[in-house]
């Protein structure tokens, strides 16, 4: 199958996903299952990473300024304006799309191939708006929080860098970070972390939904659903920055 028939059906896809509930009791308990597996399991990892990650960027900051006439206070700048720009928005979006969409597409695919999902729709059940409408809707909510947790951890990391490693002071990272304040930028990563979620929601349903075979075939589309969602997350990011910064 080509490209243009995944994205038809794709999109054929999403037009079952948003159609109403059948039972709203179901489908609440639905969705707050899908924050827990979804969201807050990937708290620890997100918060891990961007910690280090903040401290990594004000290192090789430091690192990099050796010149006396530099102001030392651009490395908190640098961090933080690399934590909201890219690095917590994009960065854990991609992590998020390898530990979430493997899991998406290993748990649908194997309500596919166990012919759960058929036995959903013999019982008059729309499939698709049961089984990933609450992920769009947890993944969406949720993952603007993990990205705001990821900024402040990682400029927090900058500090404690700084801190152990004496190659700058916290009065001049906290000028940085105090220094041109843009409440649009926060917007901008806001807006990011709304659609990379969506992206990490649905794109590895699809593969899961539609996958045929048995375990190996679940296996295979995992490792494809991940690969894909972080190509899509990337083209993303490519024309968002395009369009909202430019």
């Amino acid at each position: 199958m080509n490209y243009i028939e995944h994205v038809g059906k794709y999109f054929q896809m999403l037009g079952q996903v948003f159609k109403r509930p059948q039972k709203w009791n179901v489908f609440k308990d639905a969705l707050f299952r899908e924050i827990e597996d979804l969201g807050l399991k990937s708290v620890g990892i997100v918060a891990f990473i961007a910690f280090f990650v903040g401290g990594v960027i004000a290192i090789q900051t430091a690192l990099n300024l050796e010149s006396p006439i530099i102001p030392k206070y651009l490395i908190g700048f640098a961090t933080k304006r690399a934590m909201i720009l890219e690095f917590a928005p994009t960065f854990a979006s991609v992590i998020l799309a390898g530990k979430v969409g493997s899991f998406i597409t290993s748990s649908i695919g194997t309500m596919r191939v166990t012919e759960q999902i058929d036995a959903l729709e013999v019982m008059g059940i729309n499939s698709l708006n049961y089984l990933v409408l609450p992920k769009i809707i947890a993944a969406v909510f949720f993952y603007p929080l993990l990205v705001a947790l990821a900024i402040f951890l990682g400029i927090f990391g900058g500090w404690v860098a700084g801190a152990l490693t004496d190659l700058f002071h916290s009065v001049n990272y906290i000028e940085g970070i105090q220094m041109d304040f843009n409440p649009f930028l926060l917007k901008y990563a806001a807006i990011k972390a709304v659609v990379f979620a969506f992206v990490i929601a649905t794109v590895p349903s699809y593969h899961g939904y539609y996958v045929k075979g048995g375990a190996l075939e679940v296996g295979r589309a995992s490792t494809q659903a991940v690969v894909w969602t972080s190509v899509v997350i990337i083209l993303l990011n490519y024309f968002l920055t395009q369009l909202l910064l430019s």
